[in-house]
């Protein structure tokens, strides 16, 4: 699962940035409202973590204007402002959720998660799909004869973003984009290669190829 990091401290993105990898995200990370704006149109993301004192702007000014582009991505402001108007202004600009400086990366990945599953109609840390559960929090595979797998972190991310949308064919390049941030550089075949680790797991059946289009998750139990 892919987000945005928008952070203007550098020392404390590099470190948020770290433990959200750790997490099962990939990041994009940037320090300026600039910068944010034009990655915020031009890439997919499925959650934004939004601080409000960038160099260059206000972060609220920056959520204003996603929201009046229909920039639809779940954000969750961060911000050293403790106060409740800034926190009733931050909602009110469309953000999702809200949390103060100093904060626990805890608690910040329970709230990042928490939005991005009400972005999905979920209520649960559990992704189900067909006989299968992808557990979040534990980032594992449970299958409904109660065999469970232990995932690494880039099998997580792709298998989450599978069945997070069942039945929905997904091109090599969107798995990428996914996958992977700006910084990265995979090679070509990556995909593939680690599609037929997941079949092993889940069956040829379970994960289907459309040729020239890309994959998708079968979700019939």
């Amino acid at each position: 699962m892919r987000l945005l990091l928008v952070e203007d401290d550098r020392l404390l993105a590099d470190g948020l940035s770290r433990q959200l990898e750790k997490a099962g995200f990939s990041v994009d990370t940037t320090h300026t409202a600039r910068e944010a704006m034009m990655l915020a149109r031009q890439e997919e993301y499925r959650a934004i973590i939004l601080d409000l004192g960038l160099p260059d702007g206000n972060g609220l000014d920056v959520l204003r204007k996603w929201r009046k582009d229909h920039i639809a991505f779940p954000v969750l402001i961060l911000t050293a402002r403790g106060d409740w108007h800034d926190k009733v202004e931050g909602l009110k600009a469309g953000a999702d959720d809200y949390l103060a400086k100093p904060f626990q990366t805890e608690e910040l990945i329970a709230r990042l998660n928490a939005i991005v599953r009400r972005s999905e109609g979920r209520i649960h840390s559990l992704v189900k799909a067909g006989r299968y559960e992808l557990d979040e929090n534990r980032q594992s595979l449970k299958s409904d004869d109660g065999t469970e797998h232990s995932l690494t972190g880039t099998e997580f991310r792709l298998l989450r973003c599978l069945m997070s949308r069942p039945g929905q064919v997904f091109s090599k390049e969107q798995l990428m984009e996914q996958l992977y941030n700006l910084n990265d550089t995979p090679s070509e075949n990556v995909i593939e290669a680690y599609i037929r680790r997941l079949r092993k797991l889940v069956g040829n059946d379970t994960i289907s190829t459309r040729r020239g289009q890309g994959y998708l998750f079968n979700d019939i139990a």
